[in-house]
C-alpha cells in the first residue's frame, strides 16, 4: 500500500530531483558524447557517454564553439571557457549575417586599432553559430555552458577526490540582455499596450532622444534639441536635474572644434542613452563631443569623461561589455565607429569601413560573441567584431534607407526601421540566418523630411512615431495593430520610447513637451509613486513646475525631529554642476509651495513595540551559540546562519496557500532543515583560541554548495545532502573571508589571517596569486562587474582595488575615522557594492560610508552617536536603495542610501525578549535577495529573527525632506545631517 506523501515531503523530493539534474547538468556539460537522458549511476562519478548509447541517439554539445578565443589575463587565470586556438582563415565577403563572424572581411578599409587587441582571428569551423541562433535558457540566461573542448580541463589532478559536482560547476558570464520570457511564450493581451495619456511634462525645447532607466522604471532621462539633459521623475513629475551644453575641457579641444564653438557655442543632442546598470548615462552631441556621465540615486549626474570622439556630428552612441569590460561604441559624421573605456577613457577600437556618415550603432552579442551591427546614411548595414579584421558583413538595408537597428528584449530577433530619401519608411524583422528580410510590416506613410523613430517591448509588440501617431504591431503580424494620436499634438515623426517593463510610453509633442502614457500597470505604478516621491526632497506637482535654476545643489541640511543616531562630520568642498564657478550664495534656492511644506512635518518613524512591525524569531531545535555569519540563499526560499561552534543550520520555508511563492516571511515560521542522515554541516576546528577565529562563508549562485571555514580548513559542502565534498588549504593561514567570482564559480578570492588574498581555482586545486596590500587580517571582499575589480578591506581599516585582469593592486584608502572616537585594535572593515557596481559601502564599527570605485573617492559618512554603541554589521537592501545598521545596543537603524539619512529606528524592544540575564543584541545582518523591506538578524544569544514593515505601512519609514528642496551633494567626502 503507497504511502501518502505530505505537501512538504513532496517538495523536498521535487527539490532533490532539481538538484540532482542540476548535478548531471554539470557533469555532462564538459562531456564530448553527452547522453540526452544519462543514467543516474553517474552523478557522482567521473564518465565519459559513450559514442552510441542506449537510451538515444547522440547529443548535441550544449553550444555551439565560439568564435572567438579567451583573452590572455597576464598573471591571472586560465579563461573562463578553454578553447584551443583558432588561425586566421580569411574568406570571402559574405552577405549573411549569420555568417559574418566567420568569414575576416577582405574590405578594402581595415579597422585601425589603437588599443589592446580583445580576439584572436576566427576559424571557419564556428560558422554555424548565428545559423543556427539558440535560445538562452530561460532559468539562467547568464549562464555559459562549456564546450567539450574544456575537457582536458577535468584531466588535471582532482581536488582531493573531489567529484565532478564541484569540478563541473557552472561558469557564469556578464553582460547578459535576456530576460526570462522568449517571444514564443508571450501571452499578452491587447490591453497591455500603454495607451492612456497621464500626464504632459513640459521641457522648453524640442526632444531628440529619450531613455528609461533599466532599474527605476519611471526615471526619464531626455536629450534636446538645445543641448540640454534632463533627468525626469515620473512619480512626482518634476525635473530632477537639468544639464546644458558646456565644454568642461576647452583647452583639451581640437582647433576645429574650438573655431566652431568660437562662432557658435550651442550642440544638439543626437542621443542619450543609460548604461545596463543604470549607474552611467552618455550623451552624443551634433559637435564632436560625448560627454559620460555617473548618476546614483537621486543625486545630480557627476562628470565622469569628456571625449572628443568624431570629427564634426556624433550621431548615435551605445554601451556595450567587449572582453566583459563596459565600453561606449560611438559613430559619427566622419564615417567611423570607436570603441572607448569607460573607466579610463581609452580609445580600444576604430572601424573604417563605410563611405558615407555613420548614423547608428547597434552592439549585441550572441553566446560568448560580442558584435556591433552599424548603418549609415546610404542604407548601408555592416557588422564587426572587435577586432582588427574589417567589418564581417555589407548588405542594403530596405529601400536605402538610413536606419537604426534593434533587438527585442531576449536578444532572439532582430529588427530595423527607417526611412530613405525618397521618404518612403520600412519596418522589419531581419532573418540573421540568410541575411534576409523575414517579415516587412505595413502601415508606415511617406513623409516628408525626418527618420521614423521606433522602439520594441515585451518581446511582442513594435511601436513607431508616424503620421502624427504612434502605431503599434504584434511581432508575429505585419498589420498594424492598434494606432492612437495621444489626444494630439504630436509631430509627423514623434520621438517615442517605452520602459523597460512596457508599461510606459514617452511621446515628443510639437509644443516642446513629452506625454507620458501608461498602460493599467502604469497607471498602478505612477499612482504608487505620487505618495513616495523618487527622493523626498523633492516634492512639486507638476503644474506648479517652473524650470529648475542649474547650479549646485546644497548639502543636507538640519531637518526637523530628533535622533539617536545621526552625526555627520563638516563638508569639505563642492563641485558645481556644468562646471559652474558661482559661489552657492549666488544660486537661489528651490523651494516648493510653502503651505504644502509646512504640512509635511517630517519625523523619525520609531517601532519600540512588537505590534509596530513584524518579527519571526526562527525556531531552533539545535545548542543556541553565537551567529557568526548570516546570508539568505539567492532563491530567497531559505536562510543560512553558520554559528561560532562551526555548526550550519538552514532554514527553509514552506510553500503552501499561506506562502505562495515559498518565500522566506516573517508571517510563517520555516522548518530547521536537516537531510534524513541528520548529519550536521560542521566546519574543521583548528586548535586557535575560538575567541580568535573568524567564521566565513560564501554561496554558489544556483545555492547548491557553500564554502566555509571556522578558523580550520576551508570546507565545501552540499546544500541538499549537506555532504561535506572536501576540505582544502589548511592553515597557517586560517582563512577569514570568501567570495566567488562573479564571472566563474570555479575562481574564488579568499582572504586570510596574514593579510593576504589568494585566488584560488577550484577546479584544478591551484592557487593562482597572491595578493599582498594590507596589514592586518582581511575582513571584506566585493567584486564589481562593470569595473572588473576586487575591493578588499581588512582589519587595518584599508580599502584596496585590485584589477581583475593582471590582479595588480590599483589604489588603496584608509577610512576616515572620526576624532575622538575610540575603535577596537582589529575592528572588521565590511564591504558591499551598491546595485549599480560603481558605489562602495563600507561599514566599520565607527561609521557608514560610500566611496565610488575604482579611485574610492569617499562621498558620504554617517557616524552614530556613541550612545547606541558600536555599529555591529550593516548591509544593502536588495535594491540598494536603503541600508540596514545593527547597533550593539540591539537596534537596527534604516538609512536611505542616496543620502545616508535615518528616517527609522527599530529598538530591540520590538522583536527581543526581555532576558536580565544575557544582553542580547545582533551581530549579522543579512538582507533578502528579492523583498527590500525585509532583512534577518543572527543574535549573540544564538538566534536568527526576521524583520518586516507591517503590512499596513510597506516600509520602513520615510526619508527626510531637504530644507528648500536642496538635494544631497555627491561630491564631498562627508555630508552634514542631523535629524
Amino acid at each position: 500500500m503507497l504511502e501518502v506523501l505530505s505537501e512538504y515531503e513532496i517538495e523536498t523530493l521535487l527539490f532533490f530531483l532539481f538538484c540532482i539534474a542540476c548535478s548531471l547538468n554539470w557533469q555532462h556539460q564538459l562531456c564530448k558524447n553527452p547522453k540526452p537522458n544519462p543514467d543516474i549511476k553517474t552523478l557522482f562519478v567521473d564518465h565519459s557517454c559513450g559514442p552510441s548509447q542506449q537510451n538515444g541517439a547522440r547529443a548535441p554539445s550544449p553550444v555551439t564553439a565560439p568564435l572567438m578565443g579567451a583573452v590572455p589575463k597576464p598573471g591571472g587565470f586560465p579563461p573562463l571557457s578553454a578553447h584551443g586556438p583558432f588561425q586566421p582563415a580569411p574568406g570571402p565577403l559574405v552577405t549573411s549575417p549569420a555568417a559574418w563572424l566567420a568569414n575576416p572581411s577582405q574590405v578594402p578599409h581595415p579597422s585601425a586599432s589603437s588599443g589592446p587587441i580583445g580576439f584572436l582571428p576566427q576559424n571557419n569551423a564556428a560558422a554555424s553559430m548565428l545559423k543556427r541562433p539558440r535560445t538562452p535558457p530561460l532559468n539562467n540566461p547568464a549562464i555559459d555552458y562549456q564546450t567539450a573542448d574544456s575537457e582536458h580541463v577535468l584531466k588535471r589532478a582532482r581536488l582531493l577526490g573531489m567529484s565532478d559536482e564541484v569540478n563541473n560547476m557552472a561558469v557564469n558570464i556578464l553582460p547578459v540582455g535576456y530576460t526570462n520570457q522568449t517571444h514564443g511564450q508571450s501571452s499578452y493581451s491587447f490591453d497591455d499596450l500603454p495607451k492612456a495619456v497621464c500626464f504632459t511634462l513640459n521641457l522648453g525645447s524640442t526632444v531628440r532622444s529619450m531613455d528609461f532607466h533599466p532599474l527605476q522604471q519611471t526615471l526619464l532621462l531626455v536629450g534636446t534639441n538645445s543641448g540640454d539633459i534632463m533627468i525626469w521623475g515620473l512619480g512626482s513629475r518634476e525635473r530632477l536635474c537639468h544639464r546644458s551644453f558646456k565644454v568642461w575641457d576647452l583647452a583639451a579641444c581640437s582647433t576645429a572644434l574650438q573655431t566652431s564653438l568660437a562662432s557658435d557655442y550651442s550642440a544638439s543632442i543626437n542621443r542619450v542613452v543609460w548604461s545596463p546598470d543604470g549607474s552611467l548615462f552618455g550623451v552624443a552631441y551634433s559637435k564632436h563631443i560625448v560627454h559620460i556621465y555617473s548618476y546614483y540615486c537621486g543625486d545630480d549626474p557627476r562628470n565622469r569623461l569628456e571625449i572628443e570622439a568624431h570629427a564634426g556630428s556624433v550621431n548615435d552612441l551605445a554601451f556595450s561589455y567587449p572582453n566583459k569590460q563596459l565600453c561606449v561604441v560611438t559613430c559619427g559624421e566622419d564615417r567611423l565607429i570607436k570603441v572607448w573605456d569607460v573607466v579610463s577613457g581609452a580609445k580600444q577600437y576604430t572601424f573604417e569601413g563605410h563611405e558615407a556618415p555613420v548614423h547608428s550603432v547597434c552592439p549585441h552579442h550572441k553566446e560568448n560573441i560580442q558584435f556591433i551591427f552599424s548603418t549609415a546614411t546610404d542604407g548601408k548595414i555592416k557588422a564587426w567584431l572587435y577586432d582588427n579584421l574589417g567589418s564581417r558583413v555589407d548588405y542594403d538595408a530596405p529601400g536605402h534607407s538610413s536606419t537604426n537597428m534593434a533587438y527585442s528584449a531576449d536578444g532572439t530577433r532582430l529588427f530595423s526601421c527607417g526611412t530613405n530619401q525618397g521618404g518612403d519608411s520600412f519596418l522589419v524583422e531581419w532573418n540573421e540566418s540568410e541575411g534576409a528580410v523575414k517579415r516587412s510590416y505595413a502601415g508606415l506613410s511617406k513623409r516628408a523630411e525626418g527618420i521614423v523613430q521606433f522602439d520594441t517591448t515585451k518581446n511582442r509588440f513594435l511601436a513607431t512615431g508616424d503620421e502624427s501617431m504612434i502605431k503599434f504591431w504584434d511581432m508575429d503580424n505585419v498589420s498594424v495593430l492598434t494606432k492612437t494620436d495621444a489626444e494630439g499634438g504630436l509631430p509627423a515623426s514623434p520621438c517615442i520610447r517605452f520602459n523597460k517593463e512596457g508599461i510606459l510610453l514617452a511621446v515628443s509633442t510639437n509644443d516642446n513637451a513629452v506625454k507620458i502614457l501608461a498602460n493599467t500597470d502604469g497607471i498602478r505604478l505612477l499612482r504608487t509613486m505620487e505618495n513616495r516621491s523618487f527622493d523626498a526632497s523633492r516634492v512639486v506637482s507638476t503644474s506648479a513646475v517652473k524650470p529648475p535654476l542649474m547650479g549646485t545643489f546644497g548639502a543636507a541640511s538640519a531637518a526637523v525631529g530628533s535622533s539617536i543616531v545621526d552625526h555627520i562630520g563638516p563638508v569639505p568642498s563642492m563641485i558645481p554642476m556644468n562646471g559652474d564657478s558661482r559661489s552657492l550664495a549666488d544660486v537661489k534656492p528651490r523651494i516648493a509651495d510653502e503651505s504644502s511644506e509646512k504640512s509635511r512635518i517630517w519625523k523619525l518613524t520609531e517601532v519600540n513595540e512588537p505590534a509596530q512591525c513584524r518579527s519571526l524569531r526562527l525556531p531552533d531545535s539545535l545548542t543556541a551559540i553565537r551567529v557568526s555569519r548570516l546570508i539568505y540563499t539567492n532563491s530567497g526560499f531559505s536562510i543560512l546562519a553558520l554559528a561560532a561552534n562551526a555548526v550550519h543550520k538552514l532554514w527553509k520555508w514552506p510553500k503552501n496557500d499561506r506562502n505562495t511563492t515559498g518565500k522566506a516571511n516573517a508571517n510563517i515560521a520555516p522548518q530547521l532543515w536537516q537531510p534524513a542522515s541528520g548529519i550536521l554541516m560542521t566546519n574543521d576546528i583548528s586548535d586557535t583560541n575560538p575567541e580568535d577565529v573568524v567564521p566565513c562563508f560564501a554561496l554558489s549562485k544556483n545555492d547548491s554548495y557553500v564554502m566555509s571555514a571556522s578558523g580550520g580548513k576551508i570546507s565545501l559542502f552540499n546544500m541538499m545532502t549537506f555532504k561535506m565534498m572536501t576540505t582544502f588549504m589548511p592553515p597557517p593561514p586560517a582563512a577569514t573571508f570568501l567570495a566567488f567570482h562573479p564571472q566563474d564559480n570555479n575562481i574564488i578570492a579568499i582572504g586570510m589571517d596574514d593579510s593576504s588574498i589568494q585566488i584560488y581555482n577550484v577546479r584544478v586545486d591551484e592557487v593562482k596569486t597572491k595578493l599582498k596590500g594590507h596589514q592586518e587580517r582581511i575582513t571584506g571582499l566585493a567584486f564589481s562587474n562593470a569595473l572588473n575589480v576586487l575591493v578588499s578591506s581588512g582589519a587595518d581599516s584599508q580599502l584596496c582595488v585590485w584589477s581583475t585582469d593582471a590582479w595588480e593592486k590599483q589604489t588603496s584608502k584608509n577610512l576616515q575615522i572620526p576624532p575622538g572616537r575610540t575603535t577596537s585594535p582589529l575592528a572588521d572593515t565590511r564591504v558591499q557594492f551598491h546595485q549599480d557596481q560603481t558605489h562602495l559601502l563600507a561599514v566599520h564599527e565607527t561609521q557608514i560610508a560610500i566611496y565610488e570605485a575604482p579611485k574610492l573617492t569617499c562621498l558620504k559618512q554617517w557616524l552614530p552617536l556613541e550612545a547606541s554603541g558600536p555599529i555591529t554589521d550593516a548591509t544593502y537592501s536588495c535594491d540598494s536603495q536603503s541600508i540596514y545598521v545593527s547597533f550593539e545596543d540591539g537596534s537596527v537603524g534604516v538609512l536611505t542610501s542616496s543620502t545616508l539619512r535615518l528616517r527609522c529606528r527599530i529598538n530591540s524592544s520590538s522583536y527581543i525578549t526581555s532576558n536580565p540575564s544575557i544582553k542580547v543584541y545582533p551581530l549579522v545582518i543579512a538582507a533578502h535577495p528579492s523583498e527590500p523591506n525585509q532583512f534577518a538578524l543572527g543574535l549573540n544569544d544564538g538566534g536568527v529573527c526576521v524583520l518586516e514593515p507591517l503590512e499596513s505601512e510597506g516600509k520602513w519609514g520615510t526619508s527626510p525632506p531637504q530644507e528648500n528642496g536642496a538635494g544631497p551633494s555627491t561630491s564631498v567626502a562627508a555630508s552634514s545631517d542631523q535629524p
